[in-house]
């Protein structure tokens, strides 16, 4: 499996800000320090594969967008920084994780350009109204409701397994939202990528680019990022592979660019 560590992903925690994490919580400088965020110390933390979704999206100025189960906001955070588009909404189900996310955009000073709303995606229809964004990134859970063991953790469980929404669910409510010609951005593990491009077409979210990520060059594949499109014909752009780590455990060299891509804000 793909290994992060806090200090990897996060760098150094901060010490400031006491009046924006409560007990139990993190604040942790993401990216050199340039973005905050509070996040739970022993609960659900982001891990490598928002960000892998995050710098695998393509905008257009004035676009608006639509994060899905944005858990603690780390994807709208990037994407408010490096993109200049008209407006970022993240909806999550869990309210513990939307007043997190709310307040790590106010000690990022993002109000103006992230809003967070506590809702259930299988319930779009009364969050907005049909066709009302240019583009939207999930990163839906991973395992199936009653496959594996399910984490004692209920906002881990909630993140990993399809208790508060399936795959279809999310497709389904990407596939209301968007605009036609939207992009849909989303990260699923390899295993099941014949089920979500299967879902993805049958939701008409045709797959345009698809990009398998490697833990190293002699793994198989972990991940695949993939960016479909509301409406579109059948062309499939496979993109070179991605691996994360050297033989000796180091970033390759393709992540070390990632990184300085993402960490580059205009």
């Amino acid at each position: 499996m793909i290994r992060t560590t806090r200090q990897e992903i996060a760098g150094d925690r901060s010490k400031g800000a006491p009046f924006t994490a409560l007990k139990g919580e993190t604040v942790d400088g993401i990216l050199g320090g340039q973005l905050r965020i509070i996040q739970k110390e022993k609960g659900y933390r982001f891990s490598l594969d928002a960000l892998l979704l995050a710098h695998s999206v393509r905008l257009k100025e004035g676009e608006d967008v639509l994060d899905m189960g944005a858990g603690s906001g780390i994807i709208s955070l990037i994407m408010a920084r490096r993109w200049e588009y008209g407006k970022i909404v993240g909806v999550e189900i869990q309210e513990e994780l939307v007043d997190m996310a709310r307040r790590s955009v106010e000690m990022n000073n993002l109000e103006d350009k992230i809003s967070i709303r506590q809702g259930d995606i299988r319930k779009i229809e009364f969050l907005f109204a049909p066709q009302s964004f240019d583009a939207a990134i999930f990163n839906p859970p991973y395992r199936r409701q009653g496959s594996g063991r399910i984490n004692p953790d209920y906002q881990k469980a909630v993140a990993r397994h399809e208790i508060k929404g399936s795959l279809n669910d999310f497709l389904r409510a990407v596939g209301y939202v968007l605009k036609e010609s939207g992009s849909a951005y989303t990260i699923y593990p390899a295993v099941r990528m014949v089920e979500l491009l299967f879902q993805m077409r049958t939701a008409h979210l045709e797959p345009k680019r698809l990009r398998l990520v490697h833990s190293n060059r002699f793994s198989r594949g972990e991940f695949i990022l993939v960016e479909g499109i509301k409406g579109a014909g059948e062309e499939l752009e496979v993109l070179p592979p991605l691996v994360i780590y050297e033989e000796d455990g180091s970033y390759s060299e393709a992540m070390n660019r990632l990184f300085k891509d993402v960490s580059d804000f205009p």
